[in-house]
């Protein structure tokens, strides 16, 4: 009787072993919240669309931005190189000189899909961005940065305020992009489809103060303010459109703000420090 109750414990335990062994693999996960955002993000998307991967990258922007907020997490989808496309007769194309012009720059014309995360490191594959974009968001920022815009319909001129405060000593570029979104046009997908009702969005279409910006620098405690005038090409849709600001030096991207073309004019919390 006791060999035959020994022998009842042991299946049991091999039973409850069993039943332990298989974990979902969601279960498996360690959920790794996000930090706590100081500073906003820049992410140069750097793709083409011919690139059958892209669409993915461009998803794990969106999945980066859900949990930091948009924000937060500015992305700039930046076409070049020979998987990206000119215009045709028969294909709206998103590929610019500008662009390729960063592409060949940056070394990854061939190479798409590939993301820099406000500069910093090197471009990488998109695996790579969600632990760039959370070391870099949880830095304290050497300056805060805002930009206001108003627009003009009927000479589709925009004009830019940009004003920063200095948080600490920098010295370095001003970059103005003017992006799109809401296009509508040919992509490659992963599938090996091609889809002709792709929607792009954040798509760069200028540099409003050239392809490398212009010198900028504030030292702590003090403000600094400019401004730019750009007309919009005849072909771009200005409510679908924005303002991308940001200040780099060497050691990346320091801070970067997004508005929209059509947005209200706002008082700057600088402006009465003028």
């Amino acid at each position: 009787m006791a060999k035959s109750a020994h022998i009842f414990h042991l299946l049991l335990l091999f039973a409850i072993l069993a039943s332990c062994s298989h974990i979902d693999e969601d279960e498996r996960l360690v959920y790794v919240p996000p930090v706590d955002a100081n500073r906003a993000v820049l992410i140069e998307d750097f793709t083409g669309q011919d690139c059958s991967n892209c669409p993915t990258a461009a998803a794990e922007i969106e999945k980066i931005k859900e949990q930091y907020g948009s924000d937060k997490v500015i992305s700039v989808a930046i076409h070049g190189g020979q998987l990206a496309r000119y215009s045709t007769a028969r294909v709206v194309g998103l590929r610019t000189e500008l662009g390729d012009e960063y592409v060949n720059h940056w070394g990854v014309a061939n190479t798409l899909p590939k993301g820099y995360v406000s500069r910093t490191s090197e471009p990488c594959n998109p695996d790579k961005w969600g632990a760039l974009v959370r070391d870099v968001i949880s830095q304290e920022p050497r300056l805060q940065l805002t930009a206001t815009v108003a627009y003009d319909e009927s000479s589709r001129q925009l004009h830019a305020d940009i004003q920063a405060l200095g948080l600490d000593d920098v010295k370095g570029n001003l970059q103005l992009w003017l992006t799109e979104s809401g296009i509508v046009t040919l992509q490659s997908m992963p599938d090996g489809t091609r889809n002709g009702s792709y929607v792009h969005n954040h798509v760069l279409r200028a540099a409003v103060n050239g392809a490398w910006g212009t010198p900028f620098e504030v030292s702590t405690g003090a403000y600094a303010r400019v401004a730019f005038d750009y007309i919009l090409d005849d072909g771009w849709n200005p409510g679908n459109m924005a303002l991308v600001a940001f200040v780099y030096d060497n050691s990346g991207v320091l801070q970067v703000v997004e508005v929209g073309v059509l947005s209200q004019p706002i008082e700057s919390e600088f402006q009465n420090n003028q």
